[in-house]
């Protein structure tokens, strides 16, 4: 790797990794790949799941790239002084949980490093435990409701198109194989009742369904045990209309909350930017700070107006909206190239943003 594609390389692995420490207080060779995007979240659900046999098979880009990455990536935590901390990663079967495999290789110090979190020392050792044990949790199983007609590679029952399956490895499961048949589907629509059945079932499952239009998974549902749906469902019943009132009230809250945060951050994008026109500040700050997009304007370090967290936000949107980066992506380069290709007239339009009239 030459010297300039190297240094664009670790740039984006310290944004990354800068990004998901500002955010959460900790940063893992996950966040640094989801972040830059080698790692699809949903990859990253399947391999969670255990659909995937080890995590390097769904990153992009060749092993060297991906070994190069890691190796930046533990050279910007150690520099930072950050503390190591190794994390199982586990999923969940009917035989119990069994821990996942991130590199093709399995070499043990290989694991080791995909593994190792990097925490900040100003968090307690307290949070510090908490963290670990709360990341070590298996993700919840996952039910498919199928499109197409399938059969249980165990006990050979035919499962016709909305059926429920189980995805073991790559053999297909009917519910009582998987050691969830006694379970009650409930579906999707009620936040209360489905928050109470899960606390209240110690064995669930989430449900989800292949939609060809937005090419994902969606949730449907979740199954969980009858007495504890049946308990979930007396305590909403007896509290219908003080969490209908609760309800309204919280939705007010939350849009003035969300006016404040834009107009907070378009304040301070034209602090940082004092040329960028006012118009544009305002419709980069409401793109960022949607609730729920997941983008800059939402982590901790865009609600609490950090410098270089708008600084990417503002990056973005000159990317997007001034320059032929997106047409470059449709063009099949990736994004590291196109990047490049448009870096010099990103950096001269911030350059003219930043100067003082």
């Amino acid at each position: 790797m030459n010297p300039e594609n190297e240094r664009r390389l670790e740039a984006r692995v310290v944004r990354a990794a800068e990004a998901a420490l500002a955010d959460h207080h900790y940063v893992s060779a996950i966040d640094v790949l989801t972040g830059m995007g080698l790692l699809a979240p949903a990859h990253l659900r399947e391999w969670r799941q255990g659909r995937v046999a080890f995590l390097e098979q769904v990153i992009q880009g060749n092993l060297k790239k991906i070994s190069k990455c890691m190796a930046l990536f533990r050279r910007w935590a150690h520099a930072r002084d950050l503390k190591p901390s190794e994390t199982r990663y586990v999923s969940r079967t009917r035989a119990g949980t069994i821990d996942l495999q991130f590199s093709k290789s399995g070499d043990p110090e290989i694991e080791r490093a995909y593994r190792t979190h990097y925490v900040s020392p100003a968090l307690s050792e307290r949070k510090r435990q908490a963290l670990d044990e709360r990341l070590s949790q298996p993700p919840e199983r996952v039910v498919f409701a199928i499109l197409r007609d399938s059969r249980c590679s165990e006990c050979g029952v035919e499962l016709g198109a909305g059926s429920f399956l189980v995805m073991e490895g790559s053999q297909p499961l009917c519910l009582p194989c998987a050691g969830l048949g006694d379970l009650e589907y409930l579906p999707a629509g009620d936040a209360a009742l489905t928050r109470r059945a899960s606390k209240y079932s110690e064995r669930s499952a989430v449900v989800v369904r292949f939609s060809r239009s937005r090419g994902r998974y969606e949730r449907q549902g979740i199954l969980v045990e009858v007495p504890a749906l049946e308990k979930a469902e007396r305590e909403c019943v007896a509290d219908a209309a003080e969490r209908a009132q609760r309800r309204e009230g919280e939705a007010v809250l939350r849009q003035e909350q969300d006016h404040r945060l834009v107009a907070e951050i378009t304040e301070r994008i034209q602090a940082l930017f004092p040329a960028c026109p006012p118009d544009e500040a305002q419709a980069i700050a409401s793109h960022t700070a949607v609730r729920g997009s997941g983008r800059v304007g939402r982590t901790a370090a865009g609600r609490s107006l950090d410098e270089e967290a708008l600084t990417l936000a503002v990056l973005a949107a000159i990317r997007h909206r001034h320059t032929d980066y997106d047409a470059l992506l449709s063009l099949g380069l990736d994004r590291d190239e196109a990047r490049g290709k448009i870096q010099d007239q990103v950096e001269e339009i911030l350059e003219e943003w930043r100067r003082l009239d």
